[in-house]
């Protein structure tokens, strides 16, 4: 890992996700009641998991107000969601500030135009390969994996590696965020 990348990394708090090109391939489908539908990875599911147990708040901000998105944010208990955001950097800004977490300790991932301001904002800036040129421009690390696909739990790795955290340990999903996060 680079060392300029390994020292954001490590001071990442908080990780804020964007939702459609990330968490999922940013495909949607609407059934012909119109309900809409999307396709999560589990991978990032577990990524979620192994970030909060080690302390680091996640967020999701999006543009989306499909109701499949409060669900799964709810499955993974992801305690910020902000859902309908068409400016995404104030509700952002909330968030990090209610969390006492400073702009460099953030980490934020997302896919096209509406996340380049929180990716000029935060510590680590993160995209995906699909993502336009101008979005690819403000990234500090571009994912070997497409959304929906594991990008997140690419990144959740990279940061956990750059804070210590050892992928071989058993235990380390199964602990408390508490308990762990006293041990740093």
């Amino acid at each position: 890992m680079r060392e300029d990348l390994a020292n954001r990394a490590r001071r990442v708090r908080l990780l804020s996700c964007d939702v459609d090109g990330v968490l999922t391939d940013g495909r949607i489908y609407i059934d012909d009641q119109g309900r809409e539908m999307k396709v999560f990875s589990a991978l990032d599911g577990v990524a979620m998991n192994r970030l909060a147990a080690a302390g680091i708040a996640v967020a999701w901000i999006t543009g989306s107000s499909a109701p499949a998105v409060a669900h799964r944010a709810q499955q993974l208990r992801v305690a910020h969601l902000v859902q309908d955001a068409r400016d995404k950097l104030a509700p952002w800004q909330r968030i990090r500030a209610e969390l006492g977490i400073a702009p460099d300790a953030c980490a934020h991932i997302g896919d096209d135009l509406p996340d380049i301001t929180v990716l000029a904002a935060c510590g680590l800036a993160v995209t995906v390969p699909h993502a336009p040129p101008a979005v690819r421009a403000h990234a500090h690390y571009v994912t070997t994996r497409d959304g929906g696909s594991g990008a997140v739990r690419e990144l959740a790795d990279l940061i956990l590696a750059a804070q210590g955290y050892d992928d071989g340990d058993e235990a380390f999903a199964t602990r408390a965020p508490t308990a762990l996060a006293a041990t740093r």
